[in-house]
């Protein structure tokens, strides 16, 4: 056993400081008259809109679970700045109404409405406060997300008919009106042609310390230098995904490549309110480029640009570099990202030269159809090549141009992940009046997986009975393969289950357990239990404990600055060591097809590059810290309508240059060791048995090393069958290593059919030997193996203020429930805030009854709500009223289906006194696979 430590210090003030910056960022301004921001010292500021009192720190589900202790809202960081001179009589004013009309979390998975009730403010309120004060902020805020896309109606996209009456008064009594969109994804944005807003700023959801990024760039501390990542059309209709998106069966997708800003620029330039790559500052910069070197022989060119602040305030600048290839046979977007950089923050009058090197693969097409000669290639095809350099895709003006002679196949790669059925797809084709829409069949071809599985597998391993660990491979004593021909049948088929959620092998509260999930694996093997949590934007932690809540990841990709999401990251890193979760599951890496996405949020951008450019930097940053990230979801998983069913119909172009390539990116650098699939179908067949997807393209072409685990009870199949949660040998034979999640790992407890597959031929001992290589391949590089080694790394948080509410995970039991439980609560005073942990181990599921005993010396009018929280999302909603000291008893049922359940039962009002809570088995529950 080794002895060595690694000691490391997480500066808790640091941490703030970079998701402070990241979000000042990434923050958008997209108008700004007359200089109306940022705000000059001392200026009077009314803040409308009831967001003002609950910023979005994140869209919902899985992505944004994260428990905090604070939110910093707009009006708390314009007021921490000391700046401007805020109406507090109108702050009073929403914060008196708030006390009736209460913020709404919705109940259940993914019921929380899109957007609150907003508070109707009489012409009197309005016009008081346009006398205390010379400007306006209005703050209009929208939710969506996992399991919920958004839609094009009112309280949604569009504005509510009470938003637009608080724009109509606010306008009338305000000569200076700033409005700020706290959303995860984009609004209709006509609202700016009916109010003519002085400015109007994207702020998105940065976490928990949002309030204050944004605050910064109001007050002119932080020039905003966040461009937009999607393109901003005038309507809905305009984006070419619409016809198909929210289908609940198949999802066309007719626009094939030509997705966001490569179908806008190339078809539509007059349907883009504000194009992709846009953004304004606060000073002005000029672009001048000093250096265009083609290098064909390297198959890259370099780009030497000076930026130059002649402006009057400091700033950063960014600068896009876009392709422009020749149409061709294939057809091509007019512009395609290619590379970008942003400066340091310059000061008036100074000047920073950027070198930005883009190899040509970059901006290769695929030929899926064989019409350049080349099938199943990326190629260039022969002609003139431009490039453009700028603040826009729009503005960008040429840098340079290069001849190809002939064509040149950058990669040789085989058919695969093709749609098996007819359908048309865009292609651009060029007119003397700029180019048209055409529509062309996409070749489709039956499907050959099972044959190329059957051609490609692995050699067994003969089984041998010695007794080695894990840890005997990570000190070069032996082999991987030899450790691997110790494992009997039963621990290969314990290795494929993730155990969750809850499991109490790891971290209280978590996603799941993986490796060792059985008494062999961890005693005899040594293989120790890995956690992962969910999620991008910020560890989620069901028992309770807080964490830092992230930027998400729109917000992210607007920054342009890869070097200070690493940064970011790597406290992140640290932090999950303190907390001992080894893998976060993401970045969220699924492309912006369609605005209406409900979690648009937690990914990046409509831009492949930009995309795989992200979550490499933030993948980075974890690896610095001594963990990882799962990149999600592979692939194609651009709607929440039906994710689980919705088959995407997509060509292999498509999913080569689109929704394939941040994956791609990310692999072939070195920085993906885990890979999470999706839920639903690609072309037919489910991701999460798809050996095309996990194998032939993955790891053959790619040369992906690490794992790969479904998404949360996915179903599975293979071409031809019925998806469903036991198929688990069809997992295992598409190199699919771990299902996600079982509710114990060291038994069939979901009835998969691994065993029986074994046993009749269908799977191979050898294919499941190469699922436990791989994942113990991905173990010994773990945080977890270095803890079973004696050498963990041991994280110091200094300045993290106190969180007296906060759950120590050391006093985290799992409580044995196999009927009826009772549990004092008067141990502890029931005041707002405090959280009651419930951590059980259930052994009988079903319905519960259960059972809240309190009471209150308030009067009868008096409301105290406490809200039970399951998996930390709220299930059950209990309502005291005042009892005058007496004992008040509320009676809700709810179905305990799962092995471990954390469960959180958090006070929201002060004045109540709970007593007692009561579990009683009722009857069976639903059937859960």
């Amino acid at each position: 056993m080794m002895d060595m430590k690694n000691q490391v210090v997480l500066d808790w003030n640091q941490y703030v400081a970079l998701a402070r910056q990241t979000v000042a960022e990434g923050c958008v301004l997209l108008e700004n008259k007359d200089q109306a921001l940022p705000l000059v010292k001392d200026e009077k500021v009314a803040v409308f809109g009831r967001i003002q009192n609950h910023y979005y720190k994140s869209g919902t589900g899985s992505g944004g679970m994260v428990n905090v202790s604070k939110v910093y809202g707009i009006v708390d960081g314009l007021r921490e700045s000391g700046q401007v001179i805020l109406d507090e009589e109108l702050i009073k004013i929403y914060q008196d109404w708030e006390e009736t009309h209460p913020f709404n979390e919705g109940e259940g998975w993914g019921n929380e409405p899109w957007c609150q009730e907003e508070m109707e403010l009489t012409d009197e309120v309005v016009e008081a406060a346009g006398k205390r004060s010379e400007t306006a902020i209005v703050i209009i805020g929208r939710t969506a997300g996992e399991d919920k896309d958004a839609s094009d109606t009112k309280g949604s996209y569009q504005l509510t008919d009470v938003e637009e009456d608080l724009l109509t008064k606010v306008r009338k009594n305000f000569d200076k009106m700033i409005v700020l969109l706290n959303v995860g994804g984009l609004l209709d944005m006509s609202f700016t042609d009916r109010y003519q807003p002085e400015a109007v700023m994207y702020v998105w959801q940065g976490g928990m310390v949002g309030g204050l990024g944004t605050a910064d760039v109001l007050t002119g501390a932080v020039s905003p230098s966040g461009h937009l990542t999607d393109t901003i059309a005038y309507k809905v209709a305009d984006y070419p995904s619409t016809p198909y998106f929210g289908d609940p069966d198949k999802n066309y997708y007719s626009e094939d490549i030509y997705v966001g800003y490569r179908y806008f620029e190339t078809f539509a330039k007059d349907s883009v309110r504000y194009p992709f790559g846009y953004g304004l500052s606060y000073t002005t910069f000029e672009k001048s480029v000093v250096v265009f070197a083609n290098e064909p022989e390297k198959q890259q060119f370099t780009l030497h640009v000076t930026v130059s602040n002649v402006g009057l305030k400091k700033g950063k600048d960014v600068v896009q570099i876009y392709a422009e290839a020749p149409q061709g046979k294939l057809g091509k977007a007019d512009k395609v990202l290619v590379g970008f950089a942003k400066t340091k923050e310059l000061a008036p009058g100074e000047s920073e030269e950027v070198e930005i090197t883009v190899p040509y693969s970059r901006f290769a097409s695929y030929d899926d159809s064989g019409i350049t000669g080349h099938a199943y290639a990326f190629v260039l095809e022969a002609g003139t090549y431009h490039v453009f350099a700028g603040a826009d895709v729009r503005s960008a003006e040429c840098a340079g141009t290069f001849e190809l002679a002939g064509d040149l196949v950058i990669k040789q790669l085989c058919s695969a992940l093709a749609p098996v059925e007819a359908f048309d797809r865009m292609k651009a084709a060029e007119t003397e009046n700029g180019y048209q829409v055409m529509m062309e069949a996409a070749p489709h071809h039956a499907s050959n997986e099972k044959q190329r599985r059957q051609a490609h597998l692995p050699q067994e391993i003969r089984q041998t009975m010695r007794k080695h660990t894990l840890s005997d491979v990570a000190d070069g004593s032996i082999g991987m393969d030899k450790f691997i021909s110790e494992l009997t049948d039963d621990d290969l088929t314990c290795i494929i289950r993730g155990e969750g959620m809850g499991s109490s092998l790891v971290t209280p509260g978590t996603a799941a357990a993986f490796g060792g999930v059985s008494k062999s694996l961890i005693n005899r093997h040594g293989i120790p239990s890995v956690c992962c949590s969910d999620g991008p934007s910020g560890m989620r932690l069901d028992c309770g404990v807080k964490a830092f809540s992230l930027p998400n990841g729109t917000i992210i990709g607007c920054t342009f600055n890869t070097e200070l999401v690493k940064e970011l990251y790597t406290c992140t890193g640290y932090e999950m060591i303190a907390q001992k979760v080894d893998c976060l599951l993401g970045p969220g890496m699924n492309i912006h097809r369609h605005p209406l996405n409900g979690r648009n949020f937690e990914y990046f951008s409509e831009d492949p590059y930009v995309t795989g450019c992200f979550a490499g930097a933030m993948l980075e940053g974890l690896h610095a810290a001594g963990v990882t990230g799962a990149a999600k979801h592979f692939c194609a998983n651009n709607q929440e309508m039906r994710r689980h069913f919705a088959d995407p119909v997509v060509s292999e172009r498509a999913l080569r240059e689109i929704y394939l390539k941040g994956f791609e990116m990310i692999v072939r650098s070195g920085v993906c060791d885990a890979i999470m699939t999706t839920y639903g179908p690609v072309n037919g067949v489910w991701t999460a048995g798809n050996y095309d997807l996990c194998t032939t393209i993955l790891r053959e072409e790619w040369g992906f090393k690490g794992i790969v685990m479904t998404d949360w009870w996915a179903s599975i199949n293979e071409r031809g069958q019925e998806p469903d949660k036991i198929n688990f040998a069809a997992m295992a034979r598409a190199q699919n290593d771990i299902y996600m999640v079982c509710p114990d790992g060291s038994t069939n407890a979901s009835g998969d059919n691994t065993v029986a597959a074994l046993v009749d031929g269908r799977l191979k001992r050898s294919e499941l030997q190469r699922n436990a290589a791989n994942i113990c391949g991905f173990v010994l590089h773990t945080e977890a193996m270095r803890r079973a080694m004696g050498c963990p790394t041991e994280v110091s948080i200094i300045n993290r203020p106190a969180e007296p509410d906060d759950v120590d995970l050391s006093e985290v039991e799992f409580v044995r429930l196999d009927g009826d439980y009772e549990l004092r609560l008067d141990t502890k005073e029931s005041k707002a805030g405090v959280n009651y942990v419930l951590p059980f181990d259930v052994q009988k599921k079903g319905i519960y009854e259960i059972e809240l005993i309190g009471s209150s010396d308030l009067s009868e009018l008096a409301q105290m709500p406490c809200t039970l929280y399951y998996t930390n999302i709220p299930i059950l909603s209990f309502t005291f009223h005042g009892t005058n000291g007496e004992d008040m008893v509320i009676k809700k049922e709810f179905d305990l289906h799962t092995r471990f359940s954390v469960m959180r039962l958090n006070v929201g009002k002060n004045g109540l006194h709970l007593k007692q809570i009561r579990f009683r088995y009722l009857r069976e529950g639903k059937i859960w696979n």
